[in-house]
């Protein structure tokens, strides 16, 4: 692991004050990245396995979030924790990734690619648990009180009805804070924890203005917004642009030809699209942005 690892305690002026006042406030933080004292933050939690909705969804709205300055917290899980990111990403904009490991155990290891373009564009990773620390049972539910409380409040995209992201919600509503969801299909697993905690009294979002009429936010000013494109490209990436030089593939046609092992595909055809290298054309099929 090539990050640096910084240690900051609850009594160091800069540690952030969004987190002291939380119920079992974190004694330190391990962090790569800039972490900051004051931050106006969304957290964008959901299902890891989402569905096409799910991730336009997130993509659309997280686009819109940053453009109203304000910065994405997410937990760097698969689905739309990724996605989170990725939103921010796009935008050239900073982003902090709560993880329920410890740094120098980055979870899942195909995220490592997107914790990397995390920390080159900006943006922060933290984490309570110190470097070597084993990963318990709980650490990962733990954790969703401190993506809750770094933010104002908590957007669900695709839940099922005993999700993780739910904890997350519980959190941000016990903190006194505003739980969003996004409504779904009805007859969807991942759609039902969120009609329950609109039910439950969540707002309704269907774009950012319902998100930031509750904040009372009209708009705030980008935070260190990075107006230098991503462009320098990896080995790897190198070597999927070249395959898809002919022809638009499906992942399984690249898996094939690269010999790249379809985890690590995965995260890197979302670091290409961050680098508006590549287009997802749908149907898992991928093609060269020529433009």
């Amino acid at each position: 692991m090539d990050f640096l690892i910084q240690k900051i305690s609850i009594d160091h002026d800069f540690f952030p004050d969004s987190l002291r006042t939380i119920k079992n406030p974190p004694q330190e933080l391990y962090y790569c990245g800039k972490i900051n004292k004051q931050e106006n933050c969304l957290a964008i939690v959901g299902a890891r396995i989402c569905s096409k909705y799910g991730q336009e969804c997130c993509l659309e709205i997280g686009s819109q979030i940053v453009d109203a300055g304000l910065t994405i917290v997410s937990g760097l899980a698969k689905g739309i924790d990724s996605f989170a990111h990725l939103a921010a990403l796009r935008k050239n904009s900073r982003t902090i990734a709560v993880l329920g490991t410890a740094i120098d155990n980055i979870y899942p290891k195909e995220n490592l690619p997107l914790a990397k373009e995390i920390l080159k564009n900006n943006g922060l990773i933290i984490s309570e648990y110190a470097p070597g620390q084993a990963t318990a049972p709980y650490s990962f539910a733990e954790r969703n009180r401190l993506i809750a409380g770094l933010a104002l409040g908590t957007l669900v995209i695709e839940a099922k009805e005993n999700s993780g992201s739910l904890l997350t919600a519980k959190a941000t509503k016990e903190q006194g804070k505003k739980v969003f969801a996004i409504p779904g299909n009805i007859h969807s697993e991942t759609s039902k924890g969120c009609h329950a905690l609109i039910k439950d009294g969540a707002k309704l979002v269907q774009n950012k203005n319902d998100i930031l009429q509750e904040l009372k936010i009209n708009s705030l000013p980008l935070f260190l917004k990075n107006d230098k494109p991503i462009t320098e490209i990896s080995s790897d990436e190198e070597k999927i642009i070249k395959t898809l030089e002919k022809e638009p593939l499906q992942i399984e046609d690249l898996i094939k030809i690269t010999g790249l092992a379809p985890s690590k595909i995965m995260s890197l055809l979302s670091v290409l699209e961050i680098k508006n290298k590549i287009i997802d054309l749908g149907d898992n099929t991928y093609c060269l942005n020529r433009n």
